[in-house]
């Protein structure tokens, strides 16, 4: 909130001619306030958010969900001081490998794979029905550069900004469980882990693999990505996250030492 609040205000006394721009980042971490609320993980729930038909139940979600405080100073910035222009660019469960120099891979999905590994064998969270949406990096990337063009055009160009101006990414949708059984049938297939089968694990026991484990894999974010086709014409183009699911398990294999790299290789490794 502190950060979102200092931009804002320096945004506020810029001495450029014609509006600011900021684009913030958000998360359909969200989305999932009522798992968290009713503590509901690993179960399904139906229900899905749009970003341009269902924008008033977007912009106006509950206080306890997370991100929520930040989007809000972010999504009010056009009330203030200045002639300030906002949007938020909400992503979902995010995969692929980055194109930058630094961060080359996201979260959810990779400490799944990695935690399937150091256990030994793959795992579900109660039922496993619980269903996110997904989006591959460099997709999500070309939403900000649409973003970013449209702010260089005459009057923010074709972008929806300010109290709508709020931007899903989404290629598809996936179950939890579906993706923890998956996981674990091609690290046993690379004789990473003894079996394909999967344990049926709790909330508690998620949490126990990683620091909201629970959240990050038992809740439900489903949402449509309906603004950023419509209005910046917008297409993924990329890999699906099930495609790119072995390249992901090498990739944990490898930085846990399971498996070594074309370099070790060559120097006489096996």
């Amino acid at each position: 909130m502190g950060a979102a609040t200092a931009l804002l205000a320096g945004l506020s006394k810029s001495s450029v001619p014609g509006p600011s721009y900021l684009i913030h980042t958000s998360g359909t971490g969200v989305l999932a306030w009522a798992d968290s609320e009713d503590g509901t993980y690993g179960f399904q729930r139906e229900h899905s958010y749009n970003d341009l038909e269902g924008i008033k139940e977007v912009i106006s979600l509950p206080d306890t969900a997370v991100h929520r405080n930040v989007d809000k100073i972010v999504l009010g910035a056009s009330k203030g001081a200045g002639e300030i222009r906002t949007s938020i660019v909400c992503p979902p469960c995010i995969y692929g490998p980055g194109r930058g120099p630094d961060n080359q891979k996201s979260v959810q999905v990779y400490k799944y794979a990695a935690a399937t590994l150091k256990r030994g064998k793959g795992f579900v969270i109660n039922e496993g029905t619980n269903v996110w949406t997904e989006s591959h990096v460099q997709d999500l990337s070309n939403i900000f550069l649409a973003l970013v063009t449209a702010a260089m055009e005459p009057n923010g160009g074709k972008a929806t900004w300010n109290a709508e101006g709020y931007y899903f990414s989404e290629s598809g949708s996936f179950a939890w469980g579906d993706i923890g059984k998956a996981i674990a049938k091609i690290a046993h297939e690379k004789q990473l882990i003894g079996s394909a089968e999967v344990d049926t694990i709790t909330e508690k026991q998620a949490d126990d693999l990683l620091p909201w484990g629970s959240y990050l894999w038992g809740t439900n974010s489903r949402c449509k990505a309906q603004r950023a086709s419509e209005v910046l014409g917008w297409k993924p183009q990329q890999k699906s996250l099930v495609e790119l699911l072995s390249d992901i398990v090498d990739g944990e294999a490898k930085q846990q030492g399971l498996v070594k790299g074309h370099a070790a290789k060559a120097a006489g490794g096996t």
